[in-house]
């Protein structure tokens, strides 16, 4: 799908971006496990929520999604193996969680995924559940993954890259291992599987980068109403900021401090970003954000900020394209390992709306302000590039038509719609 934008003349109105797919994917996967029911108010519905809920289903657990998400779990010993390969579409964030959480059940499985799928790394967790005894072999380091019976003893496991996933595999692989699981980060990460957890009823403790989980006898399902989720929200935050007659409220916010990045760096941008109405739902921080129009200067960004951010590092390059001075990233090698390669799709396609932008060893070196020009450009199937590249059209002098806009299913299907809605054409 071809999608034409253009510069609208104004940005403004109020908004709940779509729920968070973290939290999400992590309540299909985690209330199959629990006892009892997890429900999930205002649930993400998306290609990539719909494959985890596929997964836990094809390992018996119970689930309806009418808006609302309802899990009937099993236990953490009661689900079985699958009739067929667990396919897990092009989420990383499944086939990952699944792959621990899959690995002490005790029984056979292959988890699978799409041709993009296929191409991330998997050997990262492979190598850390083989470790506690996991019958686990990838491909070429990659998917599909294969699964055996085993028995799992708890790891004290350093992380070798900061990687969410990589740390709730071996947390959710823990669950049922025997004796205590440990996980050491370089730099923090999201934390919504620990938070989850606890809220389960499991003992994981979380000093730092340090978390220690206690195998439990049991989780407890929990009824939750996801947040919106930052990443989403993230695009309306830049698109307000850049545009020159921008105001935009977006409402019911997930403020994870692990999450929020983004918001630490827009600030000391320049950037005008007001939160409000703060509170906590189901163990995670909500609130209110106002956004609007700014001038903004260059920042430099690095170690724990860029892997707080490491999602919104697309659209916060848009953001410095349009910033005076220089913006430097640092510590962003996972960009080559995403749904595409972010650093190498974010150089080229910048380069065609006009950006000096420069990729490095382990980031980007960004010149600014530049005026954008429109042109064709390729979202790379990879939804957070496309909806970068979108909010970059909207300063763009011109038409841009972005190619293969369609990705965006993958978390944010209405995005355009709401992106119409918001702008004074």
């Amino acid at each position: 799908m071809i999608k034409t934008l253009t510069a609208p003349k104004r940005l403004g109105g109020r908004l709940r971006p779509p729920s968070d797919r973290s939290i999400t994917v992590r309540a299909a996967l985690l209330g199959a496990v629990a006892e009892g029911e997890t429900c999930v108010l205002q649930a993400l519905d998306s290609d990539d929520a719909r494959a985890a809920i596929d997964c836990a289903r094809g390992l018996g657990a119970a689930i309806s999604y009418d808006g609302t998400l309802r899990v009937h779990g099993r236990g953490l010993r009661g689900l079985r193996a699958p009739d067929e390969p667990l396919h897990c579409g092009s989420s990383g964030t499944t086939m990952r969680l699944l792959a621990g959480l899959a690995s002490g059940l005790g029984i056979a499985c292959v988890i699978d995924g799409s041709p993009q799928l296929r191409k991330r790394p998997m050997r990262r967790i492979s190598e850390p559940l083989s470790a506690m005894g996991a019958a686990i072999t990838d491909t070429d380091g990659c998917a599909p993954l294969r699964l055996a019976p085993a028995r799992l003893r708890g790891i004290d496991y350093t992380l070798p890259v900061a990687s969410a996933q990589v740390k709730s595999a071996v947390l959710l692989a823990g669950l049922n291992a025997a004796g205590t699981t440990v996980t050491r980060e370089p730099a923090p990460t999201r934390d919504h599987t620990e938070r989850m957890l606890r809220a389960m009823g499991a003992d994981a403790r979380t000093t730092g980068p340090v978390t220690i989980l206690t195998p439990p006898d049991r989780l407890t399902g929990i009824t939750l109403t996801a947040p919106a989720d930052f990443s989403s929200a993230a695009f309306f935050l830049a698109a307000a900021c850049l545009h020159p007659d921008a105001d935009l409220d977006l409402h019911d916010v997930g403020v994870n401090p692990t999450r929020t990045g983004f918001l630490d760096a827009l600030r000391a941008m320049g950037a005008s970003v007001d939160a409000s109405a703060e509170r906590e739902e189901g163990g995670e921080p909500l609130a209110a954000l106002r956004a609007r129009s700014a001038a903004l200067h260059g920042i430099e960004v690095a170690g724990d900020l860029t892997a707080r951010m490491i999602d919104e590092l697309p659209i916060f390059a848009v953001v410095a394209t349009q910033a005076s001075g220089t913006t430097v990233v640092h510590d962003a090698q996972e960009l080559r390992v995403k749904e595409s390669n972010r650093l190498e799709g974010l150089v080229a396609q910048l380069r065609r709306l006009g950006a000096r932008i420069e990729a490095t060893a382990d980031g980007f070196i960004i010149e600014g302000p530049t005026p954008l020009a429109g042109a064709d450009v390729d979202g790379l199937d990879d939804h957070r590039m496309a909806m970068s590249l979108a909010v970059a059209a909207l300063v763009a002098h011109g038409e841009t038509r972005l190619h293969g806009a369609e990705c965006v299913r993958k978390t944010y299907p209405g995005f355009f719609d709401d992106l119409a809605r918001l702008s004074e054409v």
